[in-house]
């Protein structure tokens, strides 16, 4: 039943977005996209290729190979076993027959990296039968990045216990600094990790834990070999993300930034009011465009961000997108906020989480505020604390 009612909405899908069917590819399953938009899994090694063609009207159709004839057994549809090339190519033809134009996990020219899942050889092969391949992006968010209310009730869990983790974290290392005891940046981060297995939380990498020049490296993470002791004087900024440990459970995912000691340098105050200053203002561009209605795409949002830090006379510093997809993944698979590295110019759609998180990473030290925002019926909430004033460690 389920899956009936799932295969109409994407097949309404289609006709809105304009397109004759969606046509799934995989072979070593190298396409997980596919079996979670599906909502399956195969009972058997996937050594040889599958399709799966559902046109916006009309039964869906399986194509298999002879020696994986079970591989979609899971799934509705019309079935059909192929040997050889010529018998693959022929079965292909069959089903898309009078398709124009299908969705397949495609990007042009990589603008979406997280949907490029189809490899080229295989999108010339479709084209080669005069059908045109557009990108599925669109569809994978509604039908990958949306939340299930349960979903949102996990994340607001989650936002709860890492919040506390976040603060706890900031009083482990200003404690230690009380103490005069030595703490490094991977004594928090092992803080950290300990703190999320007594929470019940999950995370896949991480925490980042970085001080001065350490934080203008956005992706740095501490080791044995390179974590440095946190002095006096120190900025300090901790980056953490996690889920509950339960299945179809989302990530929070926030960054917050500050300074041990009572009295924050000057240039560290303004780079970070620069830092907040810009963070709000893509918060004020989402929560007033989703108020009014009118569409919203990722591209916007990190234009308000950017556009504020560029005022400020720092855009060089500021390397990274705004935001990213949160889902099940922490980098998830909807709409980015981005206008730097991609064109992200998908539309940011209701049930959809994502993080606003601007940097500046100067040679010296590196600031970043992150946040979490949610798109409901009308409203665009930000779903934890918003950080306000740098924290003020250990005084």
């Amino acid at each position: 039943m389920e899956q009936t009612v799932r295969l109409k909405a994407m097949q309404a899908a289609l006709r809105e977005q304009g397109l004759d069917g969606w046509l799934f590819f995989d072979h070593h399953q190298r396409d997980p996209l596919a079996y979670r938009v599906l909502r399956f899994q195969p009972t058997q090694n996937v050594t040889r290729r599958w399709y799966y063609y559902i046109p916006a009207e009309g039964e869906p159709v399986r194509i298999v190979h002879r020696i994986e004839s079970h591989v979609l057994d899971p799934l509705p549809g019309r079935l059909v076993a192929y040997a050889g090339w010529p018998a693959q190519r022929a079965a292909l033809v069959d089903c898309l027959g009078g398709a124009k134009r299908v969705a397949m996990q495609y990007s042009p020219q990589c603008a979406v990296p997280y949907v490029a899942m189809v490899d080229a050889g295989t999108v010339e092969l479709i084209r080669s039968l005069g059908v045109d391949v557009a990108s599925s992006a669109d569809l994978v968010q509604v039908f990958e990045a949306t939340w299930t209310p349960d979903q949102y009730r996990q994340h607001r869990d989650a936002q709860v216990r890492v919040d506390a983790v976040r603060k706890a974290a900031f009083a482990f290392a200003g404690e230690k600094l009380k103490q005069r005891q030595p703490v490094g940046e991977i004594d928090v981060q092992r803080f950290i990790l300990e703190s999320f297995d007594r929470e019940g939380l999950f995370t896949d990498h991480g925490p980042i834990v970085a001080v001065n020049d350490h934080a203008s490296d956005p992706h740095y993470e501490p080791s044995p070999e390179q974590s440095r002791l946190i002095q006096p004087g120190d900025l300090l900024l901790i980056d953490l993300w996690a889920k509950l440990k339960q299945p179809g459970a989302v990530y929070y995912d926030i960054t917050w930034t500050g300074y041990c000691g009572t009295t924050p340098p000057d240039r560290m105050r303004e780079v970070f009011g620069v830092v907040t200053g810009a963070r709000d203002a893509a918060i004020q561009r989402v929560q007033q465009t989703i108020k009014a209605g009118t569409p919203l795409f990722g591209f916007e949002v990190d234009d308000a961000a950017r556009g504020f830090i560029r005022t400020a006379g720092l855009e060089a510093y500021f390397f990274h997108r705004t935001g990213h997809s949160i889902g099940e993944d922490v980098h998830g698979t909807g709409a980015n906020m981005d206008n730097l590295e991609t064109h992200d110019d998908r539309r940011v759609i209701p049930h959809t989480c994502f993080s606003i998180e601007p940097g500046i990473y100067l040679p010296e030290f590196g600031a970043r505020s992150e946040i979490n925002m949610y798109i409901g019926a009308g409203e665009a909430l930000v779903t934890g604390e918003i950080q306000r004033d740098l924290v003020l460690v250990g005084g």
